[in-house]
């Protein structure tokens, strides 16, 4: 059916069962309701992401082992976006330095029914937060 890597084409499926887009926008919220918060200390300047209209945060983690594993947690004080990064984070942590590098986000944005969906505003803020996951992926890929 596709290319994606399993944990994707899960994301993808669980989508697909949602019957319009109103169902799949709560979907997202709900998504980020469960992720867990960021300490306080955690948002801050470095882990705030740029070209984002509300605020977000991401914090990245990468393993020691060779390819680095990382892992990605991330918060915002809007909801939707909240959701926006349950979704990036589902799909790019936990995953190796380097799949992460080579797993571009438009096809999934648009097998899940995202693309068309999203205001210009919220869809530059999450290629902003996928801009800034590559980046500190191939920081760590480059170790």
């Amino acid at each position: 059916m596709s290319n994606f890597a399993p944990h994707i084409q899960e994301l993808i499926e669980d989508f697909a069962f949602l019957d319009d887009w109103e169902e799949r926008y709560m979907h997202v919220i709900e998504m980020g309701k469960a992720l867990a918060p960021l300490n306080d200390s955690e948002r801050n300047e470095a882990t705030k992401v740029k070209g984002c209209a509300s605020q977000v945060w991401l914090v990245s983690e990468s393993g020691a082992a060779n390819p680095a594993i990382m892992t990605y947690r991330g918060d915002s004080d809007a909801f939707i976006v909240k959701g926006l990064i349950a979704i990036a984070i589902e799909i790019y942590s936990g995953q190796s330095a380097d799949d992460i590098v080579a797993t571009p986000a438009r096809p999934i944005f648009d097998a899940l029914g995202l693309s068309e969906h999203l205001s210009a505003q919220r869809a530059n803020g999450l290629g902003a937060m996928v801009e800034r996951i590559h980046a500190d992926a191939k920081r760590a890929a480059s170790v």
